[in-house]
């Protein structure tokens, strides 16, 4: 099928890495890998801080749809539009409309809504979101979460779950060589839930002093000098490594010994999948989406959220009994490469397509 893609959030060229725009990419490519022809269909970006902003957006809004309608009544049109992530900051104001006017499917991926947010001013942006999942061939969510959301929301809504995953190919090259008492870190350095994550870590580092650790923090940000001034007095203890590229961090992630990140507010965290191909167990949180990356007890310890001496005692515990950081480390190695590649995921999302009889997939 030739497949219109649409991320509103961040567009998957977007310059500034994160995990919405390497969920998307990896996306893109195992629709690729399903033998559909994909093409992003706009690079609009509705992202929109307050109600106000959002308002704000309509003129061009209209104007992109637009040239869209255009595009389309002389090139070749698409058969499918997929919209990954569409939520009340950043909706989708092209796909169902495109979708009813050219007769084709429409399908999102990782959609949430809130019904809360009606009352702060986003109602209009939650129609709009709702009326799309209501729309939608059918929904996939990436967390059981998530799709209960979506079901107690929209109880009459077409919904399908897909796991998180990753390209598992660099890993795969990787043979991990690991020092047990080397922390990894992955994560960006910005205001929010990543900072909010850095203050924990740092805290829970202090906490665990007498144990023999380094840690090692792959990444950057506008935050950079407040995340490196909370670890302060631990200076001989932390390598700060700087953005690196995918091979590179890959290469990392193969001599650490265990990945620590609490992952405040993460929706699941493809950073724990890759610290996981590489041989490493995690120490996170057991918060929001997390619990659909890592197997707690098997592949990696989840603390209670918030409980930061919990947090220290789990990534204690894993620098004091080395067979059992080796045990999770393979097993958790064992699970990424073996349930969560793109392989994989390219399989199973061709699976929920074809079985929407709605897209006419064949």
């Amino acid at each position: 099928m030739r497949v219109a893609f649409y991320a509103p959030m961040k567009s998957p060229n977007h310059p500034v890495p994160s995990g919405d725009r390497l969920m998307a990419r990896l996306l893109i490519r195992a629709l690729e890998l399903g033998g559909h022809q994909v093409d992003i269909a706009s690079e609009f970006r509705t992202h929109a801080s307050t109600p106000e902003a959002a308002a704000g957006l309509e003129p061009a809004i209209r104007a992109e749809l637009e040239r869209l309608r255009l595009t389309w009544k002389s090139a070749p049109r698409p058969e499918l539009w997929f919209c990954y992530h569409p939520y009340y900051k950043s909706p989708d104001p092209f796909g169902p409309a495109i979708s009813a006017e050219f007769a084709i499917p429409y399908v999102t991926a990782e959609a949430s809504y809130a019904a809360k947010r009606d009352r702060t001013g986003w109602a209009a942006s939650q129609k709009r979101v709702g009326e799309a999942i209501m729309q939608a061939a059918v929904n996939i969510s990436f967390t059981e979460r998530d799709q209960a959301g979506l079901a107690a929301a929209f109880p009459q809504a077409r919904l399908a779950g897909l796991k998180p995953f990753i390209d598992t190919a660099l890993f795969e090259k990787v043979s991990p060589v690991p020092d047990p008492r080397r922390l990894m870190t992955v994560a960006m350095m910005r205001a929010g839930d990543k900072v909010d994550s850095y203050v924990m870590l740092a805290k829970a580092l202090r906490l665990i002093e007498d144990r023999p650790w380094t840690l090692a923090v792959i990444g950057d940000g506008p935050m950079r000098q407040e995340v490196q001034g909370l670890f302060a007095g631990l200076a001989g203890r932390i390598e700060w490594l700087g953005e690196r590229n995918a091979v590179e961090i890959a290469e990392l992630l193969g001599h650490g010994g265990i990945y620590a990140w609490p992952g405040c507010g993460e929706a699941y965290g493809l950073a724990y999948l890759e610290a996981q191909a590489a041989g490493l167990p995690v120490v996170a949180q057991e918060t929001a989406g997390v619990p659909a990356v890592v197997e707690a007890g098997v592949t990696g310890l989840l603390t209670p959220d918030g409980d930061v001496t919990a947090y220290a005692e789990a990534i204690a515990g894993l620098l004091d009994d080395r067979q059992r950081r080796d045990a999770m480390g393979q097993a958790a190695r064992r699970f990424v490469l073996g349930e969560r590649s793109l392989l994989m995921a390219a399989q199973l999302l061709n699976g929920i397509l074809r079985d929407s009889a709605a897209t006419g997939v064949t």
